[in-house]
């Protein structure tokens, strides 16, 4: 019985992972994630109390019987004994294959689970609205707990930590669709206003300064863009304009609280209310950001992005980041 259901709690697992590959289902990780840490949880009590006790002391009746078989055998002068107590002790201890691939993996499960959801979360970089910070195809590590612990799956906050600071770059769950993570640099705070005219930065009524520096070559784009460097907040960075695209904002969406939003053929202004943020991409003229589908709810806040871990193209992208 508990054969056949493991195979069909495995069957489902594995289901439901090649659907998600093969963009049949829309993916969930971290309840995915979730679940395999609950039902292999299960499984390590249940091998715990109840079957490893079961198989140890039906070891222990095999090794009463053959003391007694031995005992029997010596009363009648026979010493030698044939049979291989140890092996047979070993196979009855040895654990079942359905549960070899469930409480086995429990302690690998938990410590992944509990690592990804309070401490730190990869990330591979898909698009090049991040770019000169991030690259396409960096791999990134994600502060869990700098913002803030938070339940898994549900997102719900359990400790305040420290709130997103201009400049930070962030990974949230994408507004229109919360499945979705995106990651943005946060630009303006609750109760900013935040300022992109002519692409021009201004926060509160401050331009936010920008130095030229020398183009950057987008070697997926095959072409140079404007580079400068500009300081929001305490961090320094680098962003991209490109001359060809204009400054006004096209197909803005509705989303909530845009009345604090302007929009003009200069660009826009917006009211920042309070609970929510302000992002923007480092590559302006290249990203989907709050310009287009508004701000981003605190609870929509995944963590703090700081280190690029790995990028197979090039190693010398590994290190930290502004």
């Amino acid at each position: 019985m508990m054969q056949f259901l493991t195979a069909v709690v495995l069957a489902a697992f594995a289901g439901y992972a090649g659907a998600w590959y093969f963009g049949m289902v829309e993916g969930n990780f971290a309840l995915l994630l979730f679940l395999a840490t609950v039902v292999t949880g299960v499984y390590w009590l249940a091998e715990r109390l109840y079957f490893l006790p079961r198989r140890q002391r039906a070891g222990a009746v095999l090794e009463a019987q053959a003391a007694q078989r031995h005992a029997d055998l010596a009363a009648r002068g026979i010493t030698q004994v044939d049979g291989d107590l140890a092996g047979a002790r070993q196979r009855l201890l040895m654990q079942p294959w359905w549960l070899d691939w469930t409480a086995g993996l429990f302690p690998v499960i938990l410590a992944v689970f509990v690592l990804r959801s309070f401490l730190f979360e990869p990330f591979k970089i898909p698009s090049g609205s991040m770019i000169p910070t991030l690259l396409v195809g960096d791999l990134i590590l994600v502060n869990k707990f700098t913002y803030g612990l938070r339940l898994p799956v549900l997102n719900t906050k359990l400790t305040d930590g420290t709130p997103p600071a201009r400049g930070d770059v962030m990974v949230f769950r994408y507004p229109p669709k919360p499945s979705l993570d995106y990651i943005k640099r946060v630009v303006g705070v609750p109760g900013d206003e935040v300022a992109y005219l002519n692409k021009k930065l201004t926060i509160n009524g401050q331009p936010v300064s920008k130095a030229a520096l020398p183009d950057f070559f987008d070697e997926d784009a095959m072409r140079y863009f404007k580079q400068f460097e500009e300081s929001v907040g305490t961090r320094r960075h680098r962003l991209l304009n490109d001359d060809e695209r204009p400054a006004f904002v096209p197909g803005a969406e509705d989303f909530p609280f845009r009345e604090n939003c302007r929009y003009s053929v200069e660009g826009v202004v917006c009211k920042v209310p309070q609970g929510h943020y302000f992002m923007m991409g480092d590559n302006r003229d290249n990203s989907l950001d709050s310009r287009y589908w508004g701000f981003v709810p605190d609870r929509n806040i995944v963590g703090r992005a700081f280190f690029i871990w790995m990028n197979f193209g090039s190693f010398r992208r590994i290190g930290s980041f502004e």
